[in-house]
Formats: structure tokens, sequence, C-alpha cells
């Protein structure tokens, strides 16, 4: 144990500011979420009449909790636990992998491991901040919640499930760390885990059946398959259940000593995923720095537009979902007719699935750009610089790589949107897919040029700042609409101002200022780079 003390303050020291952002950020949701409720629903009237739409529109569920009733507090959970716990994940998530695959990376973990601390003290080490970190975040939102005079009982529980999220995916981090090869192979692991549960939860939700006064819905079985789903079950303010608490504990107890068994299963520095051997020669289409670029990253473009063409299938091939819940539910069936003299409720629909296509692409050009740090922090970008490669070509061939790799993602999701309306017999969406596709692909553009101007800027922070860019604009697009937020506070998420469906035609305001920064921020990036020396310091 006293071996492990000089790594945990270490650690510490390493993640001050990084924790900090993450908890304070994830605190700042869940007080704005009761005061952004308690101003836009205050009356029980009005939240009974936003359960109704959310039950008579059950894609919406995709992106919001579980309802559990139009208590304030109840209602307020049903609209934010889900992210709480996704910003509790992603922050263990990513600390898991920093301080051990990463570390590893960069050669610490050897040096450590050399000392009489021992082997396995850095993931011991990792595992003790991590969870103490996932457990101060779920205690301060539970404080948060007290304050703000909530019942007791459910903000426990609210806490408690922010804090397992934190624990499961820090365990996910870890096994993922053992399985992969390089930090950034653990990082798309874990993610990609992330997401595909938390979208299991989303639709185990939707595909669920709704309470007689469509205040409430029961999940069905596929929100049992997740440990968001578990969490959701928790229902605080509502029933304040902690049995499903103990299933996601057990779930990250299980995945600690599976980390544990294949650390000591494998040597220093490897990976139980073999790497596949590349040719003794490379071929003549690697002689550019442009299609080492691709090299680099071609792996993870598959992974991200097999997303985006399953997202673009679901936004047109669920269209019916909607209209058979009408038909099964009278109640459900008049506010979808109320619903749609406004507008189609289809057309929103699509607006949702899109956005979550936009991520994906988002994700990837961050991951793009992101690569370019790793290549300077691990020393082979200065081998590609001594072949006479101008610093401002090689960046650029990341963020244009980047940028191609966007359109393909949303061109894949279209593509998806036309197999699904194929299947539904019902081409009418299609147009309103092209759209809200086109005005993704802008949104996401601007974070390959952001995370560029980030990594000459401050390029230590390029990972995390990049991915924290993605996360915190995706929370203001969804969130500060519903809570009432000024119209300056939206627009500041490329993803609330992309161009959308609007009735026969598209509303474009909001590109001018994506293509915007989108220019300045490259543009600067470009010409600093001018400037700049390789950091090759991890």
């Amino acid at each position: 144990m006293p071996a492990l003390m000089p790594l945990l303050r270490l650690r510490i020291r390493r993640d001050r500011v990084q924790l900090l952002l993450w908890i304070i950020a994830t605190v700042l949701l869940a007080y704005s979420a009761q005061s952004g409720v308690s101003a836009s629903y205050g009356s029980l009237a009005e939240r009974k009449v936003l359960l109704q739409t959310v039950v008579a529109n059950p894609v919406i569920l995709l992106f919001r909790g579980l309802p559990s009733g139009p208590d304030d507090a109840a209602f307020m959970l049903f609209l934010i636990l889900p992210w709480l716990a996704m910003m509790a994940a992603f922050m263990a998530l990513f600390l898991a992998v920093r301080h051990t695959r990463g570390d590893e990376e960069s050669g610490r973990a050897e040096l450590i491991g050399a000392t009489r601390a021992g082997r396995s003290a850095p993931l011991t080490a990792t595992l003790i901040e991590g969870a103490g970190a996932s457990v101060l975040l779920g205690l301060l939102v539970a404080v948060v919640s007290l304050a703000l005079g909530l019942a007791p009982g459910g903000s426990l529980v609210a806490g408690a499930g922010t804090a397992v999220a934190g624990l499961v995916f820090l365990a996910v981090g870890l096994c993922a760390a053992q399985l992969m090869r390089t930090s950034r192979g653990a990082n798309a692991l874990g993610v990609w885990v992330l997401l595909a549960t938390f979208l299991a939860s989303g639709i185990g939700n939707a595909l669920g059946t709704p309470s007689a006064d469509l205040q409430r819905i029961e999940s069905s079985w596929l929100a049992w398959t997740s440990p968001f789903g578990w969490i959701e079950q928790t229902r605080p303010f509502a029933d304040d259940n902690w049995a499903p608490l103990a299933a996601a504990l057990g779930l990250a107890v299980v995945l600690v000593g599976v980390a544990y068994a294949l650390h000591g299963a494998r040597d220093l520095d490897g990976g139980l995923v073999p790497e596949r051997p590349g040719p003794a020669f490379a071929p003549a289409s690697l002689g550019s720095v442009w299609a080492l670029a691709w090299r680099l990253t071609r792996g993870s473009l598959l992974g991200w537009g097999i997303g985006a063409l399953l997202t673009g299938a679901l936004a047109t091939g669920l269209a019916s979902v909607v209209t058979d819940m009408g038909g099964k539910v009278p109640a459900v069936q008049q506010l979808l007719q109320a619903l749609a003299k406004g507008g189609s409720v289809n057309q929103g629909m699509i607006v949702i699935f899109y956005l979550v296509a936009g991520v994906l692409a988002a994700c990837f050009a961050v991951q793009t750009v992101s690569r370019a740090r790793q290549e300077e922090a691990h020393g082979t970008a200065e081998l590609v610089r001594s072949a006479a490669v101008d610093r401002v070509v090689w960046l650029a061939s990341f963020v244009v790589v980047a940028l191609v790799g966007v359109v393909v993602i949303l061109a894949l999701a279209v593509a998806g949107s036309a197999l699904g309306a194929l299947r539904a017999g019902d081409g009418s969406l299609l147009g309103d897919a092209v759209i809200s596709g086109a005005g993704q692909a802008a949104a996401a553009a601007v974070f390959a040029a952001v995370t560029a101007l980030v990594f000459v800027v401050l390029p230590r922070l390029t990972i995390g700042l990049g991915w924290s860019l993605v996360l915190v604009t995706l929370m203001l697009g969804l969130f500060a609409p519903l809570f009432g937020a000024p119209d300056w506070v939206v627009n500041l998420s490329p993803f609330a101002v992309a161009p959308v469906p609007e009735g026969n035609g598209a509303d474009l305001r909001g590109l001018v200022w994506l293509l915007l920064v989108l220019v300045l921020a490259g543009g600067a990036a470009f010409a600093l780079m001018r400037r700049r020396e390789l950091e090759a310091d991890g």
C-alpha cells in the first residue's frame, strides 16, 4: 500500500484539471436541470402534457430517460439521469485508458514496473483513483439535489446511479486497455461499448409498455441488458429502487476481476487482441503523407460509418413504430394527430436520429485529428517530418481525411435511410434525411477544425478537450432549449444550428455560422502551425 501512495498523488496531480472540469460540468447539469424544469415546466399539467407527447413519439425515449410520473423531481430525472450517467461513464473510461494503456505506450508503466511497486501497481492506483472520482461525483450530485430541496431518498438514488455508471465504465476501460494494443484502440472499444449500451437502453424504453394515463413506461427486456437501463430502473423520486444498482455493481466487480486476470496473462506493452502484421514492403500508394493519414484512420472510419448506416436506417425504418403505437393506444393516436398540425412528427424523428449520426461523424473527426497528437507524442511524426514534409501539410493530411470521413459517414447514414425507407415502403422521408445529413456534416466538420486549432495551441489537451467539446455541445443542443436557455447559449452547439428540414423546405440559418467557424478555426490552425515546433512529450 505505501508504494501506491506516490502513484495516486501523481495521478491526482496529472488529472486535477480534467477531473475538475468533468465533475463541475456534470454537477452544473444536475443543478441547471432542476432550475430549468421549474422554470419551463412549473405546473403539473405542463409536465403531464410533455410526458404524453413523449409516449406518443417513443423514439424520443432513445435520447431521454425512463418516464416515471409527472412529479417535478421524477420528471427532472427522466430528462437528465441517462446523461449524468453518461458523463460519469466517459470521465471514468478515459481515465482508465489514460493511466493504463496510455502509460504503457509512453513508457511510464515500464519505469514503474521496474521499481518495488510492482507491475500491477499502476492498475490498482488507476482503479482507486477512478473509483474515488466516480463516488465523489455521485456524492456531489446527491448534495446538489438535497440543496435544491429534493427528497433525500431520491437524491441518494440519483447520486448512487451516477457513481455506479462511472464504476462500471471504469471497469470497461480497464478491460479495453488489456485487450487493445494502443490507447486509441482501447478508447474506441470503450466508447463503442458505451454507445451500444446507451442505445440498447433507449430502444428498450422506446419499445416498452405505456401506462393507461401515458405518464409512465415499463421498459422492454432490452433495457435490462444495459447498465444504463439498470440505472434508469432505479426511478429516483418515484420508486427509489436500489436493487438494479446491485446488478451494475456486480458487473463492475466482475469486469475488474477480468481486467486483473488479463493483465497478468499478457506482456507489458502487449495487447491480447493481436495486431495484424504489416507487409515487408510498403506499397507505392503509401508514398505520400495523405495516404499515410488515410491508412492510419480507415479502420475507425469503417466503425463509425457502420454506426451511421444503422442510425440512418432506423431514422426512416422506425417511422412505422410511431404509427403502430398510435393505432394500439387511442390516446397516443389523438396526440399524434395534434402533433402533426405543426408539421410532420416523422420529420422531427429524422432530425433526432441525424443528430446521432452527426455526433458519430464528429467523434470520427476528433479521433482523426487527435491521431496527429498521438503521432507527435510517440515520436513517429518526427520521422515523417524528417522526409522533408512540411508541418502544415502534415497537419492538413489529418484534417482533410477527417473532413472527407465526415462526408462519407453522413452519406452512409443517408444510404441507410434509403434502405429503411425502402423496407418501410415510404420514400417521402428520404429528402428530409438528405437535408439533415448535409446539415450535420457541416456541424461535424467544425469539430475537425476546432480540434486542429486546439492541437496547435494546446497540444497536450487535444484528446481530452476535443472529446469534451463534442459531449458538451451535444448536451447544449439537447438540453438548453428544453430548459429555456437564451438562443445564444443554444447556438453555441453546432448540432443545434445545423440545417434541418422544415415543412417542404429547409432551415438554413445556421449554415453560415458553421462555415464561418470552420474557415476561421481551420485557417488559424494552419497559420499558427507554421511557427509551432513538435512537442513529443506526452
